[in-house]
């Protein structure tokens, strides 16, 4: 069973979520799925994932952020802030229904998003990352003086063929996953591959080191997406048996 679901973000733009699987019994976990940058609730990680949950009787919340999907909001005015914020109001909308164990699991830019939402919030039970970028300072794009001052002088550059303004830049200075390690309180997992060619591992070895309570899990042959060989499987079944284990 699924329902589609519209909340509101803080600034009252409609975002479009899907509880699967929901029960009465609120003790029972919920695990929010945060997919990644230009992707969907509908992602192939998500599905795939949700569908395992379902078997083993956890619910499930898979959200478009901001300007994805069906929820409101154009992509050039996109931020990390804005996702952060998305993330929040999932996890608030769930306590609001009278969930009591909410997780959750993002990739990617959605990795970002839960774990600047995961330290500032006290209403999550686990958190699991896929691939998660920890500070888009690091990537080579954001590190090239001449680019950030083109975007800056035009206002706005492409992602993935995605405007974005300026500000997208600007923003991410202030979401970067290794200020705000240290407050995250609960069992976290990363699972990341060695052959990652746009999220650089070295982060999330990082990111493990800062992590009170983190287990990082390197696959090993594995893209950002997971294509190659067996490797889906396996970060799936890392994924799910982590989720199962912190959410009893």
């Amino acid at each position: 069973m699924e329902e589609k679901i519209f909340f509101q973000d803080s600034n009252g733009n409609n975002l479009c979520g899907i509880l699967s699987n929901p029960t009465s019994n609120k003790n029972k976990p919920v695990i929010i799925l945060i997919h990644g940058f230009n992707s969907g609730k509908d992602s192939s990680t998500n599905t795939t994932l949700l569908e395992r949950l379902n078997k083993i009787n956890i619910s499930s919340f898979r959200i478009d952020l901001f300007a994805h999907g069906e929820s409101d909001g154009s992509f050039e005015n996109l931020t990390q802030s804005e996702a952060v914020d998305d993330v929040l109001q999932a996890i608030k909308f769930l306590k609001g229904l009278g969930y009591e164990k909410i997780g959750l699991e993002g990739s990617s830019f959605g990795g970002l998003a839960s774990i600047m939402a995961a330290s500032q919030s006290f209403d999550i039970c686990l958190l699991a990352l896929k691939c998660p970028v920890s500070s888009y300072l690091e990537f080579k794009k954001y590190a090239n003086p001449g680019l950030i001052e083109e975007w800056k002088k035009q206002g706005y550059n492409y992602r993935e063929n995605k405007k974005l303004k300026y500000a997208f830049y600007e923003d991410v200075k202030n979401n970067i996953a290794y200020d705000v390690a240290s407050k995250i309180k609960v069992p976290t997992l990363i699972v990341h591959g060695d052959a990652d060619a746009e999220v650089p591992i070295e982060q999330s070895i990082k990111l493990a080191k800062l992590i009170p309570n983190c287990q990082l899990k390197i696959i090993k042959g594995a893209g950002h997406r997971f294509q190659e060989g067996n490797t889906k499987e396996e970060m799936l079944n890392v994924i799910t048996d982590f989720i199962i284990e912190k959410s009893k």
